[in-house]
C-alpha cells in the first residue's frame, strides 16, 4: 500500500469508524445478565490446589502421542496460519512485519498475498501484523479481514476488510480496504490482536489490557473500555460494523433504560450503564491466541499471564456472553497480586475460573494456543486442544477425561519458540515458530521461522523433518 493510499485509509478511519454507533442494533429488552461467576464462594481461607483446574501431569484419554512435521520454512517471524476453506487447499501464513504468504501444494508462493510492511509497526515483539481471517462465505464474496498495528497511529490496532483481486485469487486488492475498527493503546504491549469468526457468523476480537504490567489502567474489569476484553461485532454491513442484539451489553446505554421507574431492581442491576456494547467477555489480560472448536462451538482462550501463571479459559457454545474471567483480581486460580496467597489472609476467587493453568516456575512463561484437532487423519487426536509455550517449547494436550475432568498432558518438549497456530479446511492443526526475542529488535536479522503440522507420532511421513526436541 503506498503512502497516499495508507493516508486514505487513515482518513476513512477518522471519519468512518465512529459509524458503528449509527449501525448498532438495539434490542427491545434489557441485556441478559452476565454468566454467573464460577468458583465464587463464601469468604474463607482458600488454597488454589483445592480449586478444580487442570495442571501439567494429567493423562489424556486414549493413547495420544504426537510429532510436529515441517510443512514450510523461510518465513520472517511467522505468527498465524489460516485457511480460506474454499477447496483450494491453500494455507495463509502471516509474517509479523506485515506480509501474508501462501503455501500451495507444499510450496511457498514467491509473491505475497498481502504486503503492508510500509504501514505496519513491528519493531516491538508484541506489535505487527497479528492475524488474517476469511469471511465464512469467502468462496462467494472474496472478503478477507486483517488485524495489524498501524505505524502512523502509534501502534493502534486496525481491523480492515479487503477483497481478493478480481483476476488473481492469490492477491489482495489493497485499494479495496474498508476500515472496520481502530483500537488505541497507551503502551506497546498487551494488545491481543487475534480475530476470528465464530459459529454464529460474528467477528470476535481479542483485546489485551493495554500494557505495562499489573493492569495499571484497571482495564480488565472495566466495562467502559475495550481493553482487557473479548469483543463481538457484526461486519456484514456496508460501513463500520454493527452491534449484535444478543451481545450482553448491547442496550447498556439505551436512554430508555437510564431510569429505574418501570424496570425491576433485578433488571436494573443487569443493565451496566455506559458499558461498551461490543464487549462479549471481560477480565482478560492478553488473549494472543483464541479459537473455536469447529465441532462443539466452544471458545478456547489462551490468556497470557503475569510473572507466575498462564491460563486457558473455555467458554461453552451455549454461553450468552458476559463472563468475567478474573483479571486483574486473579491470575489462573490464584489471587493477584500473588502476595495475597502467600500471606495466609482470606480471599475470594473472582470470576470464571480457567480450566487449566501452568506455572512459570516449572513449565513456561507464555501460553500459545493452536486449536482443537477435528481432522479425520488422526482419530486418536480428536477433541484435543493443543497448546504450547513460547519460552520453553513445551506442547501440551488438553481434554476432558471420561469422568468429565480436564486433563493437561505434556506431549512434547521441543526447542521451538511457538508463536501461534491455526487449522486447515480438513481440521488439521498447525503451529508456527520463530527465533523471536522480547523487546525491540529487527526480525529480518534473525533466523527464519517455520510452519509445522501436528501429526500422530506413528504417522510421520518417511523422510519428513520433525521438530527438534530438548
Amino acid at each position: 500500500m503506498n503512502r497516499v493510499r495508507a493516508l486514505a485509509v487513515v482518513v476513512a478511519f477518522s471519519l468512518g469508524c465512529s459509524a458503528a454507533s449509527k449501525t448498532e442494533k438495539t434490542a427491545a429488552a434489557p441485556a441478559p445478565a452476565p454468566a454467573k461467576a464460577e468458583g465464587a464462594m463464601m469468604l474463607s481461607t482458600v488454597k488454589p490446589d483445592d480449586l478444580e483446574c487442570a495442571r501439567p501431569g494429567g493423562k489424556l484419554p486414549g493413547d495420544v502421542k504426537v510429532q510436529l512435521v515441517k510443512v514450510a520454512g523461510d518465513f520472517v517471524d511467522p505468527i498465524h496460519v489460516a485457511s480460506p476453506k474454499d477447496g483450494t487447499g491453500r494455507l495463509f501464513v502471516c509474517e509479523r512485519p506485515g506480509r501474508i504468504k501462501i503455501i500451495k501444494n507444499g510450496k511457498v508462493l514467491e509473491e505475497p498475498f498481502y504486503d503492508n510492511m510500509a504501514n505496519t509497526a513491528f519493531q516491538f515483539l508484541e506489535c505487527g501484523l497479528y492475524c488474517v481471517e476469511f469471511h465464512p462465505k469467502f468462496k462467494e464474496n472474496g472478503l478477507v479481514y486483517v488485524s495489524y498495528a498501524d505505524m502512523w497511529f502509534n501502534g493502534a490496532t486496525f481491523i480492515v476488510e479487503y477483497k481478493v483481486a478480481g483476476g488473481d485469487p492469490n492477491k489482495v486488492d489493497m485499494a479495496s480496504a474498508r476500515p472496520i475498527m481502530r483500537i488505541d493503546f497507551p503502551y506497546a504491549n498487551h494488545h491481543g490482536g487475534k480475530i476470528a469468526f465464530g459459529p454464529d457468523g460474528y467477528l470476535y476480537v481479542g483485546v489485551g489490557d493495554g500494557g505495562w504490567e499489573g493492569d495499571v489502567l484497571d482495564a480488565g474489569p472495566d466495562l467502559g473500555t475495550w481493553m482487557g476484553k473479548m469483543l463481538r461485532i457484526d461486519v456484514n454491513v456496508k460501513k463500520g460494523y454493527a452491534i449484535p442484539e444478543s451481545n450482553p451489553y448491547a442496550t447498556a446505554s439505551d436512554p430508555k433504560l437510564m431510569v429505574l421507574f418501570g424496570v425491576s431492581e433485578q433488571e436494573f442491576s443487569r443493565i451496566k450503564q455506559r458499558s461498551k456494547p461490543e464487549i462479549w467477555a471481560s477480565g482478560i489480560r492478553n488473549p494472543w491466541t483464541f479459537s473455536f472448536d469447529r465441532k462443539t462451538g466452544d471458545l478456547y482462550i489462551a490468556d497470557i499471564g503475569q510473572n507466575h501463571w498462564e491460563e486457558i479459559n473455555v467458554q461453552p457454545a451455549s454461553s450468552k456472553g458476559g463472563e468475567d474471567y478474573g483479571w486483574n483480581k486473579m491470575c489462573g486460580v490464584h489471587p493477584f497480586p500473588l502476595e495475597l496467597e502467600k500471606s495466609g489472609k482470606r480471599w475470594v476467587p473472582s470470576g470464571v475460573l480457567p480450566v487449566a493453568e501452568y506455572s512459570h516456575a516449572t513449565d513456561g512463561i507464555c501460553v500459545i494456543g493452536a486449536g482443537v484437532y477435528r481432522g479425520a487423519e488422526f482419530p486418536a487426536l480428536d477433541g484435543v486442544y493443543f497448546v504450547g509455550d513460547w519460552g520453553t517449547g513445551r506442547l501440551w494436550g488438553l481434554k476432558r477425561n471420561d469422568g468429565g475432568k480436564w486433563q493437561l498432558q505434556q506431549l512434547l518438549h521441543t526447542k521451538l519458540h511457538f508463536t501461534s497456530g491455526g487449522e486447515d479446511e480438513q481440521g488439521n492443526l498447525y503451529v508456527t515458530d520463530a527465533a523471536s526475542q522480547y523487546g525491540v529488535w529487527n526480525p529480518f536479522d534473525q533466523a527464519r521461522g517455520n510452519v509445522w503440522k501436528v501429526v500422530a507420532a506413528d504417522k510421520v511421513p518417511a523422510g519428513a523433518a520433525t521438530a527438534p526436541l530438548q
